[in-house]
């Protein structure tokens, strides 16, 4: 299959709109000003076209036919594969599985590493985890007598790295957490702390469904053993998710689901391993989401993921310029961050200030943004609104929001 090519390096943010369908529309008669990036980003044409022509043009499944659409397919999947390996620096493509979401890739590799733990071994965590970095290892160690601790976050919002210090130890077997704080915006040193990990002999997972998308990434740079990440955030399709890991690891890991595609030959007895990464790809695996989310990397990268951090840091600066000059408004996070802000806006709660924004079609996130013992447990809220933002968001929708957050508070004061 020929690969899409993108000349947008330079190309300004009102330019980059053009490319996005959804951007152009209206909402409740207002022009649309999308800032729920963190939950999912929108998708451009061709990223939309790319998966419009697997289906009308080479429909098929992968890894079965000898017929000509089934190879063209199976081509088009590899080598999504291969763009997703080099769009994160790692050392092989093998190492790349696609999942659904990040939930699952961590759950992939909870299940997957369950049979290396014993009872009494720890888990460690942060305090700014999403839902699905907590879950999956809580539940594993209230069933299987494990140990889950979490690593404080200081009142600035960052990581308390002396404190991780002193938890780690040589009951230590895994250490999970976040990239990029899907709540606070803060960037955490993962490299640091995998460091930290592997002189515990502790593997090192990362969540980095907030930093793929948004900055570069290198698997080899962090030093990371595992990291996952999902499409949807990254101008990709829903459903699919990416677990990149070592292959050394991978090879020792048990499957995570059974069936077909993911084994080389089956008895009534028993059945042996497909090599990777389809060992960990039981069945007809997401055809169509791969090439979407191929083309979403190529376009990402054809813009430049540098230029996009450097962008949404600015945003998130002016945002906490215009959101901090109102009066009420408290801003959680420290004040170097990725490209999103979380508030309160008094006297307004974050539920009622979402709707009234989107009666001026301005689309934020308030709640718990999957983060409930951060939000509640450590920042002491019963909600937070959250404004998050892309490569295409501009400061005129910055200045728009703290308008309407404005507006909000005069009718609630």
């Amino acid at each position: 299959m020929t690969m899409t090519t993108h000349a947008n390096a330079g190309l300004r943010p009102e330019e980059l709109r053009k490319q996005f369908p959804a951007l152009s529309r209206t909402v409740n008669g207002k022009k649309l000003v999308y800032l729920d990036n963190g939950a999912t980003t929108q998708k451009p044409l061709c990223v939309l076209e790319a998966m419009d022509r697997y289906y009308r043009e080479y429909n098929s499944n992968v890894h079965r036919g000898i017929h000509r659409l089934s190879e063209e397919a199976t081509e088009a999947y590899d080598s999504a594969h291969e763009t997703i390996a080099g769009f994160i620096g790692a050392h092989s493509w093998q190492e790349v599985i696609f999942t659904k979401n990040t939930t699952e890739s961590l759950n992939l590799v909870a299940r997957s590493l369950l049979p290396t733990f014993k009872k009494g071994d720890e888990v460690l965590l942060t305090q700014m985890e999403h839902h699905s970095n907590i879950v999956p290892w809580q539940q594993l160690a209230k069933q299987h007598g494990l140990v889950v601790r979490y690593i404080p976050v200081t009142d600035e919002g960052i990581l308390d790295l002396l404190a991780a210090r002193k938890m780690l130890s040589a009951k230590t077997k895994l250490v999970s957490l976040t990239h990029v704080s899907n709540v606070l915006g803060t960037i955490n040193p993962v490299r640091e702390v995998a460091g930290m990990a592997h002189d515990h002999g502790a593997l090192c997972v990362v969540d980095a469904a907030q930093s793929v998308p948004h900055m570069p990434v290198s698997v080899q740079e962090l030093g990371c053993d595992f990291l996952a990440f999902s499409g949807h955030k990254m101008a990709g399709p829903t459903g699919i998710g990416v677990l990149w890991g070592r292959t050394e690891l991978l090879e020792r890991m048990q499957p995570f689901l059974y069936g077909g595609d993911m084994i080389s030959s089956v008895s009534f007895q028993d059945a042996e391993w497909n090599e990777l990464p389809w060992k960990f790809e039981a069945g007809t695996p997401v055809i169509a989401e791969g090439i979407g989310l191929a083309e979403a990397a190529r376009f990402l990268t054809g813009i430049g993921m540098d230029s996009i951090q450097r962008h949404e840091q600015a945003l998130a600066r002016h945002a906490c310029e215009a959101l901090g000059s109102l009066k009420g408004v408290r801003i959680f996070g420290p004040r170097e961050r990725a490209g999103l802000v979380s508030f309160w806006a008094d006297p307004v709660h974050p539920h009622d200030l979402a709707s009234l924004l989107d009666q001026d079609g301005i689309a934020i996130r308030a709640g718990h943004h999957c983060a409930m013992p951060l939000v509640v447990e450590v920042l002491k809220q019963p909600a937070l609104a959250r404004a998050s933002f892309y490569l295409y968001n501009t400061k005129e929708e910055i200045d728009a929001l703290a308008a309407g957050v404005k507006k909000a508070q005069k009718v609630f004061g």
